[in-house]
């Protein structure tokens, strides 16, 4: 059995919340060990990749850091330290010593090379099963300019992470978040974007107004979000390749905001307010015609389609408490999906479509968690003073979401945790960071 069908076992085990042992050997003791979501890391070797050209040496050493920090992250991979290796990898095109990594217990070896010729970047890589003997599949290139190397380095992460576990990847994708900065009563706050694991961030508007809610379009060149530059809460799309952005469609005396894309890129979902009252809308963003979906004394919001379009989940306190009801993409009655104690809010369905991730509210303490979308299966993720806004990795595997510590100066921070609740760790930002929405993976 090869590390994909191994992993493959393991996605399926993760995504049904099961517990107990799962065991896979593959002509040697390559083996995997699931109890309640705890899982032994597999140990892989990662010489660092060869440089073909003489420029290359510092690019070559710095994708490899990469490449491990990415699979290392996930908490499913275990880097074996350099300074253990028997033997090391002088040439990209050198046959493997495959007894020399058994020795050092390694069960993945991943070796690379890396060419630079003017702004041009090749990085190439293969990835060895150390204990079968065998090259999981031929080897793979990429190519760019030198200034993405960081891009080159998350996609062979991907790879690797694809070809051993049989998910989808998600390195090599961007998230949009609100920089926050200032004290607590006088925050200042701008939207950002960053590499998904915090590097590369860019500023995309001013602090002079609040802004909330970014949100990626479905083909991650545009952002949906909610501004207070007139006084009242309205809807901006702005482009992140141009930063050109325009102000949606609005009524006179009402406010909107939670806007959300549709999968199709050309409806967006959003709350409006007016006369005391909250609704969800649909809008053509084109067009500007908007379609009222809800109608109800209470307040909806929170809008988030699923995958194929069909339904959308929200959130609503019509029945005197803060719930999650799904309905029609088109409107009609909604059907509620949460029973459990306490308050839930901030839905968003998986990109998968077999979970929703939502903030819950309970006994003095926040959390993160998901559930099936018939409701069933809830399972909390974390819980803090205060945990919210979860956003979905494009493999639907991994969660972001906003945390917050207490105190008058309480600064919010980037986590991000898997779908087991086991690997939860913080984003690094240079300043506080709140509401991230996460890109779809970059073409």
């Amino acid at each position: 059995m090869n590390f994909k069908a191994i992993f493959s076992g393991l996605a399926i085990v993760l995504a049904l919340f099961s517990a107990g042992h799962v065991h896979a050997q593959s002509g040697g003791p390559l083996r995997i060990d699931i109890y309640e979501g705890v899982i032994e890391p597999l140990p892989f070797a990662l010489p660092v990749f060869q440089p073909e050209t003489g420029d290359a040496g510092a690019l070559a050493s710095e994708i490899s850091q990469v490449v491990s920090a990415d699979l290392v992250g996930t908490g499913l991979f275990r880097e074996i330290p350099r300074t253990a290796f028997i033997s090391d990898v002088s040439s990209f095109a050198a046959p493997v010593q495959y007894a020399d990594w058994k020795a050092i217990n390694a069960e993945a070896l991943i070796t690379g090379a890396v060419a630079v010729q003017g702004g041009n970047l090749t990085v190439k890589f293969r990835l060895y099963d150390v204990f079968s003997g065998a090259e999981l599949g031929s080897g793979l290139q990429f190519t760019g300019t030198t200034d993405g190397w960081r891009r080159m380095a998350h996609k062979v992460a991907d790879a690797v992470y694809a070809r051993v576990t049989g998910e989808g990847p998600y390195f090599d994708s961007r998230v949009v978040y609100v920089s926050e900065t200032g004290a607590k009563d006088a925050r200042q706050k701008r939207l950002a974007i960053m590499d998904y694991d915090g590097a590369n961030v860019r500023y995309l508007t001013d602090s002079s107004a609040i802004v909330l809610a970014p949100r990626f379009s479905p083909d991650g060149n545009r952002i949906l979000y909610t501004s207070y530059e007139t006084g009242f809460p309205r809807i901006y799309v702005l482009d992140i390749g141009s930063v050109q952005r325009r102000a949606l469609e609005s009524q006179e005396g009402t406010m909107s905001f939670a806007p959300r894309f549709a999968p199709d890129g050309q409806t967006i979902v959003y709350s409006l307010s007016q006369g005391g009252n909250t609704d969800i809308f649909a809008m053509n963003i084109n067009s500007g015609q908007a379609t009222r979906l809800t109608s109800a004394p209470s307040i909806e919001t929170a809008p988030s389609f699923s995958p194929d379009g069909r339904s959308i989940v929200f959130e609503s306190d019509r029945s005197g408490s803060q719930q999650l009801y799904i309905m029609s993409a088109g409107g009609g009655e909604p059907q509620r999906i949460s029973f459990g104690p306490g308050r839930y809010g901030t839905p968003v369905w998986s990109p998968r479509g077999d979970l929703i991730a939502f903030t819950k509210q309970n006994a003095g303490r926040f959390h993160i968690g998901v559930m099936r979308t018939d409701g069933a299966e809830e399972r909390l993720l974390t819980a803090s003073f205060l945990d919210e806004g979860p956003t979905w990795a494009p493999n639907g595997r991994v969660i972001m979401f906003t945390r917050e510590t207490q105190g008058a100066d309480g600064r919010a921070t980037l986590y991000s945790v898997d779908i087991t609740g086991r690997n939860l760790k913080q984003v690094r930002t240079p300043e506080g960071g709140s509401d991230p929405s996460w890109s779809p993976l970059q073409p």
